[in-house]
């Protein structure tokens, strides 16, 4: 990523008016030269900011993970202007899911079903909001309304200076193997009973001829393929936006609108994550490891099994739903699937 890339981020630096954030089809626009003010260390307290580090790295040899990292900033450029046509503007609330950590000079486009609860945390502690080890921080805190700030908490200017000066980042998942996920977390486990209550008795009522009395209560037995066809009726997004939990990564997130310096998988989770954190000044802090689980291979097999007695046609349907995630972060459309 040249001088000349980095150049053109000031190109549309003053996009953001009183209440719009125009955007331009480049991922590039609304990001700073770096011989601009993004190169002001004042900013971070005369220190080094995330976005410099990067610059510094993609000026000389890249290591392998730099390497790494920069394919997939070059993969997504190019498959948003391969992609994408009309943009829409794009409204500062569209920025709520972009956590602000201005000490380190971070943003975050955090991705449900995709270690946010553990980025959270760590946010928490580099914030200075939470001491000591983030695993001890509990997962309701790392959630609780407020205790991050979002883009959409500050106003437009305040906005654009942090989007000129920051390293923003995203994690991303197997489209398909997130969307199993979301189902098992949600819909099929017994402890959600809250989240069941709520999307569960939604698709019972309207998906399943004569619903028992308990199901439409508690919504507590919806099928995988029932939960399928609720995210496929064309009334759940006329509705209201999909759940967080299964609305698509780049719906969340706007990659083809903001630039993204890092785009990590959930597949490489630790690598990733231990990058972001030496960019952001904190190389000793942990990211919180998993709990222990099976291997990559079995998020695959539970996936194939719950899309088996899926019928190609709505596999068909489904890939056309979540296919920008499938196109712009780089995923293959799983083997089990029956396209054809």
């Amino acid at each position: 990523m040249g001088r000349r890339c980095w150049r053109r981020r000031a190109l549309a630096a003053a996009c953001l008016g009183a209440a719009l954030l125009l955007l331009g089809a480049a991922p590039r626009a609304l990001r700073p030269a770096f011989e601009n003010k993004a190169l002001d260390s004042s900013w971070f307290g005369g220190k080094r900011s995330a976005l410099q580090r990067l610059y510094d790295l993609d000026q000389g040899p890249l290591s392998a993970l730099a390497e790494v990292h920069r394919q997939r900033r070059d993969l997504l450029r190019r498959a948003c202007s391969r992609h994408t046509r009309r943009q829409r503007l794009l409204r500062p609330e569209d920025l709520r899911h972009v956590l602000v950590d201005d000490a380190h000079g971070l943003l975050y486009c955090y991705v449900p079903k995709v270690a946010c609860t553990n980025w959270k945390r760590v946010l928490l502690a580099l914030g200075g909001r939470a001491r000591g080890d983030p695993r001890a921080i509990p997962a309701h805190e790392a959630h609780a309304p407020g205790r991050l700030r979002s883009l959409a908490d500050f106003s437009p200017a305040e906005i654009n200076r942090r989007l000129r000066a920051y390293l923003a980042f995203l994690f991303v998942r197997e489209p398909f193997e997130r969307l199993a996920s979301a189902y098992r977390s949600k819909l099929a486990r017994p402890y959600s009973a809250a989240f069941q209550r709520r999307y569960g008795a939604r698709i019972v009522r309207r998906l399943r001829p004569r619903p028992a009395p308990d199901a439409l209560a508690r919504g507590h037995d919806v099928r995988f393929a029932e939960f399928l066809a609720y995210l496929l009726d064309p009334r759940t997004r006329r509705d209201e936006p999909f759940n967080e939990h299964w609305e698509r990564a780049h719906a969340l997130c706007h990659p083809c609108r903001l630039r993204y310096d890092v785009v990590g998988k959930f597949e490489t989770l630790a690598e990733d994550a231990a990058f972001v954190l030496g960019l952001a000044g904190a190389p000793g802090l942990r990211f919180p490891a998993p709990p222990p689980r099976a291997p990559a291979a079995a998020a695959r097999d539970q996936a194939a099994r719950l899309f088996r007695d899926i019928s190609p046609f709505y596999q068909r349907r489904l890939f056309g739903l979540y296919r920008m995630d499938f196109l712009l972060f780089n995923y293959s459309a799983p083997a089990y699937l029956r396209l054809r």
